[in-house]
């Protein structure tokens, strides 16, 4: 008698993850997005290089671009998704509301930065097919980013640090003031009157101020991730 052949039952789907899990595991992976670039270290490889190490550097200020700005993109919703369940919680969802409704429309900002064409190997592939034109567009393109991300994540911070202060978890935005956009015509003025030399130190302004960023920020996430972690526990 043949026995009866069953199937193995088919496990439940995994449900998405909380928002305060969220919230933890994009504030943890910063260290994959941010990259900090020392400036007299990139100088010597390049120098040593004989130019070629621009191509790397053109590579990682895109890439860190890019990828900050989507690690970003998650934190700040998973943090205004529990900010609004704790709101909900506490009974003052509705009068957050107007608060909560700026956010979802500076987010918006955020998520078209993630469709634009930022791809860094294929901008590689662009300054070499282009003899270095392309990494100039680059540049121009990263400090436009720079600009509508930063301006974009000042008013969502404001607007998280008064939902945690009501929630009753204060939290300090970050007081710099937003970053203005480079003065293009002047800096590729100055390039070709200097031969290129000037190149330099608009590539030095780039990596700065990128890093400058991403230091405002983790001290904003540090609070975040502290006042989340105490609503969690009450």
């Amino acid at each position: 008698m043949l026995g009866l052949v069953t199937q193995p039952p088919i496990p439940a789907p995994w449900g998405a993850p909380p928002a305060s899990e969220r919230l933890r595991v994009a504030w943890q992976q910063r260290h994959e997005s941010d990259y900090i670039f020392e400036f007299a270290t990139a100088f010597g490889w390049l120098l040593l290089t004989c130019g070629v190490y621009g191509y790397y550097i053109l590579f990682q200020l895109m890439r860190r671009s890019r990828d900050h700005n989507r690690r970003r993109v998650e934190l700040l919703d998973a943090a205004t998704t529990f900010g609004w369940e704790r709101a909900q919680a506490q009974g003052v969802s509705e009068e957050l509301r107007p608060t909560f409704q700026r956010i979802a429309d500076r987010m918006g900002v955020l998520h078209r930065l993630t469709t634009e064409f930022r791809d860094p190997a294929l901008w590689v592939v662009l300054s070499v097919v282009s003899s270095g034109i392309a990494q100039y567009v680059g540049w121009v393109f990263i400090d436009g980013d720079l600009v509508k991300h930063d301006e974009a994540e000042h008013a969502i911070e404001a607007d998280l640090a008064a939902i945690y202060a009501r929630l009753g978890q204060p939290i300090t935005p970050t007081d710099t003031p937003p970053k203005s956009g480079h003065n293009i015509v002047g800096r590729l003025v100055a390039t070709v009157a200097s031969l290129g030399l000037y190149s330099i130190w608009w590539m030095r302004d780039l990596m700065n101020e990128g890093n400058a960023h991403f230091e405002h920020n983790w001290k904003f996430e540090d609070d975040l991730a502290r006042a989340s972690q105490a609503l969690l526990a009450a």
